[in-house]
């Protein structure tokens, strides 16, 4: 890279949010680089479950996930103290894939659009002109920060100013066993949450959560799920165990002249929801059209927009995950009327129309207040 260096579009970080943002401007037609301090293939703790609307926002670019390495799931599954809810996705099915495969396949789409990919080439900082490297400078008109939770580029742009912010724990393993559902599978207990995604033939991806370091702790949450104890006690580990930090995190604004932020580094909703990518991945295309339209305002809109119902479900869900008494009577609701539960989940996964979200929150309304 010589000190003349340019390009249309810099992004800086290179997991699948960066990726995706890449791969759109690329399809809009601008010359993009990518760079990032780290080497592929990049791992992040996470549930690595790939909801039917994610994939379909992964499609618009011509990417299609490979389900020979991955395994399908037809929907989610609640559970507590024995007691299950489930429904199927109101279309296509969901995708448990390795965070590392799913990286590697978006690397290998990416240098195929044409992006320029720099790895092992950390940012040091960020100027209206371009990007500065240690192998130089790179004048960009414009550039994309996707840099995760911790984002320097939100700092360096002055992006920092949050509307919301709250966080939780989160400890991830993967287990060589059988899945023994078709669902991805949630448990509920009075201190945490576990969630269980197959993930292949012979493998499962288990994600404990909590409000601490200490309940989010692997052989204590296993205490409170008992089933999930018994299925998982002679089971091989398949990875090191690995911890994260899980946000809700809204920030005023995502974007500052010629400045835009994706992904994490722009916000997020709790995993629990299990939204991350397909936000990241709906947040990248809104990014690159209001990029060919040479006006960013039009993504500060779509973002908000985007982030709104995602907000509202993790925070719905969190309140679950903290007062067993309306926990409780939630499940019994859901019980009581097993289509609710999947009116529910198309509302949560962007399948309902604005006619389908009222009708059902005024029946969970009340069937809540008669159970």
């Amino acid at each position: 890279m010589t000190q003349n260096d340019n390009t249309d579009v810099f992004v800086v970080g290179g997991g699948p949010a960066g990726l995706v943002a890449a791969m759109a401007a690329r399809k809009k037609g601008f010359a993009v680089k990518l760079a990032d301090g780290a080497a592929p293939p990049i791992d992040k703790p996470c549930g690595e479950g790939l909801m039917p609307e994610t994939q379909a926002a992964l499609r618009e670019l011509g990417i299609t996930a490979d389900g020979s390495e991955g395994y399908e799931f037809r929907g989610i599954q609640f559970i507590q103290r024995g007691k299950r809810v489930a429904a199927d996705f109101p279309e296509g099915k969901g995708m448990g894939l390795r965070r590392p495969l799913l990286h590697a396949m978006l690397v290998a789409k990416a240098e195929e659009s044409g992006v320029r990919l720099l790895w092992k080439a950390p940012v040091s900082a960020i100027t209206p002109g371009g990007v500065h490297l240690k192998s130089g400078f790179v004048q960009t008109r414009w550039i994309v920060g996707a840099d995760g939770g911790g984002s320097r580029v939100r700092r360096w742009s002055g992006l920092e100013a949050t509307a919301l912010r709250t966080q939780r724990y989160a400890t991830r393993r993967h287990y060589r066993v059988r899945p023994w559902s078709e669902y991805m599978e949630m448990h509920w207990g009075p201190g945490a949450q576990a969630y269980v995604t197959p993930i292949g033939k012979e493998e499962v991806c288990i994600v404990v959560m909590a409000e601490s370091p200490d309940q989010a702790d692997f052989a204590k949450v296993l205490e409170e799920f008992p089933e999930l104890h018994e299925r998982l006690c002679r089971a091989e580990l398949a990875s090191r165990e690995r911890g994260a930090i899980t946000a809700m995190h809204r920030l005023k604004r995502v974007t500052r002249g010629n400045v835009a932020l994706v992904g994490d580094a722009s916000g997020g909703v709790d995993a629990i929801t299990g939204e991350g990518l397909r936000l990241a991945f709906r947040q990248s295309l809104a990014l690159a059209e209001a990029l060919k339209r040479d006006d960013l305002s039009g993504y500060e809109r779509a973002h908000r927009e985007l982030a709104r119902r995602p907000m509202r479900m993790g925070k719905l869900m969190l309140l679950l995950g903290r007062n067993e008494g309306l926990r409780q009577r939630s499940f019994a609701a859901l019980a009581s009327n097993p289509l609710l539960f999947e009116d529910l989940l198309a509302m949560h996964i962007g399948q309902a129309s604005r006619v389908q979200m009222v009708g059902t929150g005024l029946e969970l309304g009340w069937q809540f207040l008669t159970t």
